[in-house]
């Protein structure tokens, strides 16, 4: 069999591309915060594991659909300040989400524990 071509996406950056709506509605979930006090929430609760360097379009994704909302506006420096809220929709897909999450999560960890060379 032919060796397989690396795609040039590692695991992880499919993993925080799949979960950084996930991460996002959570933190929002304790406060509304602008974008950048969003970024540096994420960074400084992940211990910088977990960063997001294209938060805007995660952003917009979820105030389409109707999960998050923009709670209030200021001008600081002469630059429009978004602060983005959980909308009672975003809560209940969050919930949602981190109870499919749980489960799946678990089912694989269950899986990766059978072979023998898996180390935690």
């Amino acid at each position: 069999m032919a060796k397989q071509e690396d795609s040039g996406h590692s695991f992880l950056a499919y993993f925080k591309r799949a979960t950084s709506p996930l991460a996002v509605l959570r933190i929002l979930s304790d406060r509304p915060m602008y974008g950048y006090e969003l970024i540096q929430e994420l960074k400084q609760r992940s211990g910088g594991k977990y960063q997001l360097s294209l938060l805007y379009p995660v952003l917009y994704r979820l105030e389409e659909q109707g999960y998050l909302e923009i709670s209030s506006s200021e001008i600081v420096d002469g630059r429009a300040r978004n602060y983005y809220a959980v909308t009672p929709a975003g809560r209940d897909y969050l919930r949602r989400t981190l109870a499919e999450y749980a489960e799946i999560s678990g089912v694989f960890q269950q899986l990766m524990e059978d072979w023998d060379g898996y180390e935690a």
